[in-house]
Protein backbone atom coordinates (compact mmCIF):
# COMPACT_ATOMS: atom_id res chain seq x y z
CA UNK A 1 0.00 0.00 0.00
CA UNK A 2 1.23 3.48 -0.94
CA UNK A 3 1.58 5.80 2.06
CA UNK A 4 0.73 9.49 1.67
CA UNK A 5 1.82 11.83 4.45
CA UNK A 6 -0.04 15.13 4.58
CA UNK A 7 2.10 17.66 6.43
CA UNK A 8 0.00 20.05 8.52
CA UNK A 9 1.71 23.24 9.65
CA UNK A 10 0.34 26.02 11.84
CA UNK A 11 -2.20 28.18 9.99
CA UNK A 12 -2.76 25.40 7.45
CA UNK A 13 -5.49 26.12 4.91
CA UNK A 14 -8.28 23.65 5.62
CA UNK A 15 -9.25 23.06 1.99
CA UNK A 16 -5.64 22.46 0.94
CA UNK A 17 -5.25 19.85 3.69
CA UNK A 18 -8.61 18.19 3.05
CA UNK A 19 -8.05 17.75 -0.69
CA UNK A 20 -5.28 15.10 -0.54
CA UNK A 21 -6.94 13.42 2.45
CA UNK A 22 -10.19 13.00 0.50
CA UNK A 23 -8.75 12.15 -2.94
CA UNK A 24 -6.18 9.62 -1.76
CA UNK A 25 -8.31 8.35 1.11
CA UNK A 26 -11.28 7.59 -1.15
CA UNK A 27 -9.35 6.19 -4.14
CA UNK A 28 -10.14 2.56 -4.90
CA UNK A 29 -8.89 -0.08 -7.27
CA UNK A 30 -11.12 -2.08 -9.61
CA UNK A 31 -11.50 -4.83 -6.98
CA UNK A 32 -12.47 -2.30 -4.31
CA UNK A 33 -9.17 -2.29 -2.42
CA UNK A 34 -7.77 1.00 -1.17
CA UNK A 35 -4.42 1.78 -2.82
CA UNK A 36 -3.39 4.57 -0.43
CA UNK A 37 -2.88 4.94 3.30
CA UNK A 38 -3.17 8.61 4.34
CA UNK A 39 -1.43 9.92 7.45
CA UNK A 40 -1.67 13.49 8.75
CA UNK A 41 1.58 14.51 10.43
CA UNK A 42 2.97 17.65 12.03
CA UNK A 43 6.01 19.04 13.79
CA UNK A 44 4.02 19.53 17.02
CA UNK A 45 1.16 17.55 18.61
CA UNK A 46 -1.28 20.40 17.98
CA UNK A 47 -1.68 22.46 14.80
CA UNK A 48 -3.48 25.77 15.13
CA UNK A 49 -5.30 27.39 12.23
CA UNK A 50 -7.57 30.41 11.98
CA UNK A 51 -10.70 28.29 12.48
CA UNK A 52 -9.70 25.07 14.26
CA UNK A 53 -7.07 23.23 16.24
CA UNK A 54 -5.89 19.88 14.92
CA UNK A 55 -4.46 17.00 16.95
CA UNK A 56 -1.96 15.42 14.58
CA UNK A 57 -1.75 11.63 14.99
CA UNK A 58 1.77 11.44 13.51
CA UNK A 59 4.97 13.43 13.92
CA UNK A 60 7.68 14.27 11.41
CA UNK A 61 8.98 10.71 11.62
CA UNK A 62 6.08 9.78 9.31
CA UNK A 63 7.83 11.63 6.50
CA UNK A 64 10.63 9.09 6.57
CA UNK A 65 8.21 6.22 5.91
CA UNK A 66 6.01 7.95 3.34
CA UNK A 67 6.02 7.21 -0.37
CA UNK A 68 4.48 10.61 -1.10
CA UNK A 69 4.43 13.79 0.98
CA UNK A 70 1.86 16.51 0.36
CA UNK A 71 2.44 19.99 1.78
CA UNK A 72 -0.75 22.10 1.93
CA UNK A 73 -0.64 25.87 1.90
CA UNK A 74 -0.78 28.07 4.99
CA UNK A 75 -2.41 31.45 5.49
CA UNK A 76 -0.53 34.74 5.20
CA UNK A 77 -0.34 34.90 9.00
CA UNK A 78 1.75 31.74 9.22
CA UNK A 79 5.29 31.90 10.55
CA UNK A 80 8.08 30.51 8.35
CA UNK A 81 8.44 26.73 8.64
CA UNK A 82 10.72 25.65 11.45
CA UNK A 83 14.16 24.17 10.70
CA UNK A 84 12.99 20.70 11.76
CA UNK A 85 10.32 20.71 9.04
CA UNK A 86 12.73 21.90 6.37
CA UNK A 87 15.35 19.34 7.39
CA UNK A 88 12.74 16.54 7.30
CA UNK A 89 11.64 17.55 3.81
CA UNK A 90 15.23 17.73 2.57
CA UNK A 91 15.96 14.29 4.01
CA UNK A 92 12.85 12.85 2.39
CA UNK A 93 13.77 14.38 -0.97
CA UNK A 94 17.31 13.01 -0.69
CA UNK A 95 15.82 9.57 -0.05
CA UNK A 96 13.78 9.82 -3.28
CA UNK A 97 10.36 10.44 -1.72
CA UNK A 98 7.86 12.14 -4.00
CA UNK A 99 6.88 15.55 -2.60
CA UNK A 100 3.98 17.70 -3.75
CA UNK A 101 2.65 21.08 -2.64
CA UNK A 102 -0.78 22.64 -2.90
CA UNK A 103 -1.17 26.40 -3.34
CA UNK A 104 1.12 28.30 -0.94
CA UNK A 105 2.72 25.02 0.13
CA UNK A 106 5.21 25.83 -2.63
CA UNK A 107 6.76 28.42 -0.29
CA UNK A 108 7.65 25.65 2.16
CA UNK A 109 9.24 23.54 -0.58
CA UNK A 110 11.13 26.59 -1.85
CA UNK A 111 12.35 27.42 1.66
CA UNK A 112 13.75 23.89 1.87
CA UNK A 113 15.58 24.44 -1.44
CA UNK A 114 13.60 21.72 -3.17
CA UNK A 115 12.44 23.97 -6.00
CA UNK A 116 15.81 25.49 -6.91
CA UNK A 117 16.35 25.22 -10.66
CA UNK A 118 12.86 23.80 -11.21
CA UNK A 119 9.62 25.11 -12.65
CA UNK A 120 6.91 25.52 -10.03
CA UNK A 121 3.54 27.14 -9.51
CA UNK A 122 1.35 28.48 -6.75
CA UNK A 123 -1.82 30.57 -6.59
CA UNK A 124 -1.49 33.37 -9.16
CA UNK A 125 -1.96 35.99 -6.41
CA UNK A 126 1.22 34.74 -4.68
CA UNK A 127 3.29 33.93 -7.77
CA UNK A 128 5.11 37.26 -7.85
CA UNK A 129 6.07 36.98 -4.18
CA UNK A 130 7.33 33.42 -4.70
CA UNK A 131 9.50 34.57 -7.59
CA UNK A 132 10.81 37.53 -5.60
CA UNK A 133 11.69 35.52 -2.50
CA UNK A 134 13.16 32.55 -4.37
CA UNK A 135 14.85 33.76 -7.58
CA UNK A 136 16.26 30.29 -8.34
CA UNK A 137 12.72 29.00 -8.91
CA UNK A 138 11.14 29.28 -12.37
CA UNK A 139 7.68 30.40 -11.24
CA UNK A 140 4.89 29.66 -13.69
CA UNK A 141 1.73 31.49 -12.62
CA UNK A 142 -0.31 30.35 -15.64
CA UNK A 143 -0.62 26.60 -14.99
CA UNK A 144 -2.69 24.41 -12.71
CA UNK A 145 0.21 22.21 -11.69
CA UNK A 146 3.81 21.38 -12.55
CA UNK A 147 5.14 17.82 -12.48
CA UNK A 148 8.93 17.65 -12.26
CA UNK A 149 8.88 13.92 -11.56
CA UNK A 150 9.83 13.76 -7.90
CA UNK A 151 8.72 17.30 -7.01
CA UNK A 152 5.25 18.58 -7.94
CA UNK A 153 3.48 21.86 -7.23
CA UNK A 154 -0.07 23.07 -7.82
CA UNK A 155 -1.89 26.36 -7.98
CA UNK A 156 -4.62 27.38 -5.58
CA UNK A 157 -8.02 26.04 -4.61
CA UNK A 158 -9.38 23.45 -7.06
CA UNK A 159 -5.97 23.06 -8.72
CA UNK A 160 -5.02 20.87 -5.76
CA UNK A 161 -7.68 18.45 -6.94
CA UNK A 162 -6.18 18.43 -10.42
CA UNK A 163 -2.76 17.64 -9.00
CA UNK A 164 -3.99 14.84 -6.73
CA UNK A 165 -5.95 13.22 -9.58
CA UNK A 166 -2.85 13.50 -11.76
CA UNK A 167 -0.84 11.66 -9.10
CA UNK A 168 -3.49 8.92 -8.87
CA UNK A 169 -3.33 8.51 -12.62
CA UNK A 170 0.47 8.29 -12.50
CA UNK A 171 0.31 5.64 -9.81
CA UNK A 172 -2.62 3.46 -10.87
CA UNK A 173 -3.76 4.48 -14.33
CA UNK A 174 -6.58 6.45 -15.90
CA UNK A 175 -9.41 4.12 -14.84
CA UNK A 176 -8.65 4.50 -11.13
CA UNK A 177 -8.11 8.24 -11.56
CA UNK A 178 -11.40 8.60 -13.44
CA UNK A 179 -13.22 6.82 -10.63
CA UNK A 180 -11.57 9.15 -8.11
CA UNK A 181 -12.60 12.13 -10.21
CA UNK A 182 -16.22 10.97 -10.21
CA UNK A 183 -16.14 10.59 -6.43
CA UNK A 184 -14.86 14.17 -6.22
CA UNK A 185 -17.48 15.36 -8.75
CA UNK A 186 -14.58 16.67 -10.79
CA UNK A 187 -13.61 16.16 -14.45
CA UNK A 188 -10.41 14.16 -14.76
CA UNK A 189 -9.09 16.75 -17.20
CA UNK A 190 -10.64 20.19 -17.16
CA UNK A 191 -11.01 22.05 -20.42
CA UNK A 192 -8.02 24.28 -20.51
CA UNK A 193 -5.58 21.53 -19.62
CA UNK A 194 -3.18 22.78 -16.97
CA UNK A 195 -3.86 26.53 -17.11
CA UNK A 196 -5.22 28.98 -14.61
CA UNK A 197 -7.42 31.74 -15.98
CA UNK A 198 -5.40 34.93 -15.80
CA UNK A 199 -7.18 38.04 -14.59
CA UNK A 200 -7.33 41.05 -16.87
CA UNK A 201 -5.87 43.41 -14.28
CA UNK A 202 -2.22 44.35 -14.65
CA UNK A 203 0.14 42.70 -12.14
CA UNK A 204 1.16 45.11 -9.38
CA UNK A 205 4.32 47.17 -9.83
CA UNK A 206 5.93 48.98 -6.88
CA UNK A 207 4.68 52.56 -6.73
CA UNK A 208 7.28 55.01 -7.98
CA UNK A 209 9.20 52.27 -9.74
CA UNK A 210 11.03 53.14 -12.95
CA UNK A 211 8.89 50.45 -14.55
CA UNK A 212 5.64 52.38 -14.12
CA UNK A 213 6.08 54.74 -17.11
CA UNK A 214 7.58 51.98 -19.25
CA UNK A 215 4.70 49.58 -18.64
CA UNK A 216 2.15 52.33 -19.21
CA UNK A 217 3.80 52.98 -22.56
CA UNK A 218 3.71 49.27 -23.36
CA UNK A 219 0.01 49.08 -22.52
CA UNK A 220 -0.65 52.05 -24.83
CA UNK A 221 1.26 50.47 -27.70
CA UNK A 222 0.33 46.79 -27.60
CA UNK A 223 -0.89 46.88 -31.20
CA UNK A 224 2.60 47.99 -32.34
CA UNK A 225 5.90 46.15 -32.38
CA UNK A 226 7.38 46.39 -28.88
CA UNK A 227 10.94 45.18 -28.39
CA UNK A 228 13.16 44.67 -25.39
CA UNK A 229 15.49 47.35 -26.76
CA UNK A 230 12.62 49.86 -26.93
CA UNK A 231 11.51 49.10 -23.36
CA UNK A 232 15.06 49.36 -22.01
CA UNK A 233 15.63 52.58 -23.95
CA UNK A 234 12.61 54.22 -22.38
CA UNK A 235 13.92 53.31 -18.94
CA UNK A 236 17.39 54.69 -19.66
CA UNK A 237 19.01 51.36 -18.83
CA UNK A 238 20.91 48.76 -20.79
CA UNK A 239 18.88 45.73 -21.89
CA UNK A 240 20.71 43.51 -19.40
CA UNK A 241 20.19 45.83 -16.42
CA UNK A 242 16.60 46.51 -17.40
CA UNK A 243 15.85 42.77 -17.65
CA UNK A 244 17.41 42.11 -14.24
CA UNK A 245 15.52 44.90 -12.50
CA UNK A 246 12.32 43.97 -14.31
CA UNK A 247 12.45 40.42 -12.98
CA UNK A 248 13.29 41.65 -9.48
CA UNK A 249 10.20 43.86 -9.42
CA UNK A 250 7.67 41.73 -11.29
CA UNK A 251 8.87 38.14 -10.97
CA UNK A 252 8.96 37.65 -14.73
CA UNK A 253 10.87 38.76 -17.84
CA UNK A 254 9.95 41.79 -19.97
CA UNK A 255 8.96 39.67 -22.97
CA UNK A 256 6.85 37.31 -20.82
CA UNK A 257 5.15 40.36 -19.30
CA UNK A 258 4.51 41.75 -22.80
CA UNK A 259 2.95 38.48 -23.93
CA UNK A 260 0.66 38.37 -20.92
CA UNK A 261 -0.24 42.04 -21.37
CA UNK A 262 -1.35 41.19 -24.90
CA UNK A 263 -3.31 38.22 -23.64
CA UNK A 264 -4.95 40.41 -20.98
CA UNK A 265 -5.95 42.90 -23.67
CA UNK A 266 -7.39 40.07 -25.74
CA UNK A 267 -9.30 38.76 -22.72
CA UNK A 268 -10.84 42.18 -22.16
CA UNK A 269 -11.87 42.47 -25.81
CA UNK A 270 -13.34 38.97 -25.81
CA UNK A 271 -15.36 39.78 -22.70
CA UNK A 272 -16.63 43.21 -23.76
CA UNK A 273 -16.84 43.40 -27.57
CA UNK A 274 -18.26 41.53 -30.55
CA UNK A 275 -15.01 41.88 -32.49
CA UNK A 276 -13.84 38.84 -34.41
CA UNK A 277 -10.59 36.97 -33.82
CA UNK A 278 -8.77 38.78 -36.62
CA UNK A 279 -9.52 42.24 -35.22
CA UNK A 280 -8.74 41.23 -31.64
CA UNK A 281 -5.45 39.67 -32.74
CA UNK A 282 -4.46 42.96 -34.38
CA UNK A 283 -5.59 45.14 -31.46
CA UNK A 284 -3.66 43.01 -28.98
CA UNK A 285 -0.49 42.99 -31.08
CA UNK A 286 -0.38 39.39 -32.25
CA UNK A 287 1.14 38.82 -35.67
CA UNK A 288 -1.74 36.79 -37.06
CA UNK A 289 -5.02 35.19 -35.98
CA UNK A 290 -3.27 31.81 -35.98
CA UNK A 291 -0.47 33.07 -33.71
CA UNK A 292 -3.10 34.68 -31.49
CA UNK A 293 -5.10 31.46 -31.08
CA UNK A 294 -1.97 29.42 -30.33
CA UNK A 295 -0.53 31.90 -27.83
CA UNK A 296 -3.86 32.53 -26.13
CA UNK A 297 -4.53 28.84 -25.61
CA UNK A 298 -0.98 28.26 -24.37
CA UNK A 299 -1.25 31.02 -21.76
CA UNK A 300 -4.93 30.84 -20.74
CA UNK A 301 -5.53 27.16 -21.43
CA UNK A 302 -8.64 27.46 -23.62
CA UNK A 303 -9.33 28.81 -27.08
CA UNK A 304 -10.45 32.44 -27.50
CA UNK A 305 -13.89 31.17 -28.47
CA UNK A 306 -14.21 29.06 -25.30
CA UNK A 307 -12.98 31.93 -23.16
CA UNK A 308 -15.55 34.31 -24.66
CA UNK A 309 -18.29 31.75 -24.08
CA UNK A 310 -17.33 31.40 -20.41
CA UNK A 311 -16.53 34.99 -19.49
CA UNK A 312 -18.56 37.24 -21.78
CA UNK A 313 -20.25 39.92 -19.67
CA UNK A 314 -24.02 39.96 -19.76
CA UNK A 315 -24.02 43.66 -20.65
CA UNK A 316 -22.14 43.14 -23.91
Amino acid sequence: MHTVAVLALDQVVAADMATPIEVFGRARLADGRRPYRVQVCAATPQVVSETFTLIAPYGLEALREADTIVVPGCSDQAAPPCPEVLDALRAAAAAGTRIASICAGAFTLAAAGLLDGLSATTHWVAAGRLAELFPLVDVRPDVLYVDNGQILTSAGAAAGLDLCLHIVRRDFGSAVAADSARLSVMPLEREGGQAQFIVTARPPVPQGSLLEPVLSWVEDNLAEEVTLAAMAGRSGLSERTFSRRFREQTGTTPLQWLLRARVRRAQLLLETTDDGVERIAAQAGFGSPTAFRERFKRVVGVTPRSYRSSFRTSAS
